[in-house]
């Protein structure tokens, strides 16, 4: 009896945050004391997506860049969530921080990109590729990259090797910053692409988020187009754009959503390539994020799907 083929493992390259996640008790007034929670959580957008993989039991490697005294930290946290975790450590830089404002489903993000502004493509090793299903990118790496050359390389290779690549865009203002036209330039070898309504707009220059899912699908094979509470738009090689409800939950804090969602959406996918399915279990995770504090899961989860 042949064994059925295992799905590939997801390769996370990217980003390792510490954030400070704040969310005022009333108005912040200028000059004074506002009452307030403040918790200091493991963030990234990145590091985050691979932590969601790991607690949703899908096979996952994360590659990233800490400052030198973080490394044991940031490895133990990702280890804990089920990551096989590749942190090593800057000399000079420190751990990139966020302040993160939380008002009510809105926040205000105060950012140091730190030692992600080092990461390195070429530790993305063939043996890591070789083993891979899904290569995932975000646009924070992408655009702090100090070699872009290595880069598009690392994207050719997973091409090379029948790897899927992932890219979350990450951030509406790096893309208006650095240009949408070049930003989508960067990504063209791209097979799944999961921009929030505020990134599609400055990718597309649309509004409507039908349009700017069909305009996106245009130009990848998978598009999943996160809408927060109003769930998600999916476009599967060139098909009508289809509506993903979102799951009611109550929102704590909605830091790190769109991060649940891509790895809620990646570990169905990676099984079974059916874009409105892993939507589905995409939306399912993003619920279960934005219920408590932090970007990062409080515990193992079901599979999604």
């Amino acid at each position: 009896m042949i064994a059925p083929d295992l799905p590939g493992r997801i390769v996370v390259f990217g980003d390792v945050i510490d954030d400070i996640v704040v969310v005022p008790r009333m108005p912040v007034r200028s000059d004074t004391d506002t009452p307030a929670s403040i918790r200091h959580r493991a963030g990234g957008s990145a590091a985050n997506v691979a932590a969601w993989l790991g607690s949703l039991g899908a096979p996952v490697d994360f590659v990233g860049t800490v400052g030198r005294d973080d490394v044991e930290r940031h490895t133990a946290l990702l280890a804990s969530a089920g990551v096989l975790a590749r942190v090593d450590g800057h000399p000079t830089l420190p751990t990139g921080t966020i302040v993160v404002i939380v008002d009510g489903e809105r926040r205000a993000m105060l950012t140091e990109r730190g030692a992600n502004s080092r990461l390195d493509p070429r530790r993305v090793t063939g043996d890591l590729l070789a083993a891979a299903g899904v290569l995932h990118l975000t646009g924070y790496s992408i655009i702090d990259s100090p070699d872009r050359g290595a880069l598009d390389e690392l994207v050719r290779r997973a091409a090379r090797g029948s790897v899927a690549v992932s890219v979350d865009p990450a951030s509406a203002g790096f893309i208006a910053d650095f240009g949408a036209r070049r930003f989508l330039d960067l990504i063209a070898g791209a097979t799944l692409v999961f921009p929030n309504l505020e990134e599609g707009r400055a990718l597309t220059g649309e509004t409507d988020p039908r349009a700017i899912a069909e305009a996106l699908g245009a130009r990848f094979p998978v598009v999943a187009l996160t809408l927060g509470p109003a769930g998600a738009v999916v476009v599967q090689d060139g098909s009508r754009p289809i509506v993903i409800d979102a799951v009611p939950s109550l929102i704590v804090d909605p830091t790190g959503a769109g991060d649940a969602f891509c790895a809620g959406f990646l570990a169905a996918w990676n099984r079974d390539p059916n874009g409105v399915a892993a939507a589905r279990a995409g939306v399912r995770v993003a619920a279960a994020a934005v219920a408590s504090i932090g970007a990062r899961p409080a515990g193992a989860l079901r599979p999604a799907g």
